[in-house]
């Protein structure tokens, strides 16, 4: 299956779910939506798990993904991890630099003062946050996820919670994403 193919028909699979069965997605929870898209996001990076530049792919794809969001990043520490991954990916430092980077996301992110608004905007620092720190860990998915909800949220926070419909764009996008860079990265 090529990642094309995975693509295409995740996005039929959310879509004629979204149209023709809003009844099976109550409101207020969005999580069978959210694991469909994640899923699609995975089976899309699982098509080069056997590649040897599945890691840097994976880095590539998680760095694009939060970067979308980092304007919602409240911390410029935590924003610094992000460019610290920015230089594993080009080359400029190395592996120990990365993890040292990884930890302090990981740290940063659990330390979040969260939001008090009612809105949910706040929610959108959070998740980027942990958006970063999954990033650095290698966590690919998770990221591309966090980076999701960061993105839903700083548009109001009611999709994040409401509509799952509001993920598709943002999901689309990291598929589409995803596909680029797995044909720079990997040579596909």
């Amino acid at each position: 299956m090529t990642l094309q193919s995975c693509r295409d028909s995740a996005l039929r699979r959310l879509s004629y779910r979204l149209q023709s069965d809003h009844s099976s997605v109550p409101a207020g929870d969005v999580a069978a939506v959210a694991r469909a898209m994640t899923d699609a996001v995975s089976s899309a990076l699982q098509v080069y798990e056997s590649s040897a530049q599945f890691e840097a792919l994976k880095l590539a794809f998680a760095h694009q993904c939060v970067e979308r969001v980092r304007h919602l990043l409240e911390d410029e520490t935590v924003a610094r991890c992000l460019d610290t991954l920015g230089d594993y990916i080009k080359g400029q430092v190395d592996r120990g630099t990365l993890d040292l980077a990884a930890s302090e996301a990981a740290t940063l992110a659990n330390q979040h003062q969260g939001s008090r608004s009612l809105d949910g905007v706040g929610h959108a620092a959070v998740s980027a946050s942990y958006a970063v720190a999954n990033a650095l860990a290698g966590r690919a998915v998770q990221a591309a996820d966090y980076a999701a909800y960061a993105a839903v949220y700083g548009d109001g926070g009611y999709g994040a919670v409401c509509d799952p419909e509001s993920f598709i764009p943002e999901k689309t996008w990291q598929l589409a994403t995803l596909e680029k860079l797995a044909n720079a990265v990997v040579g596909r």
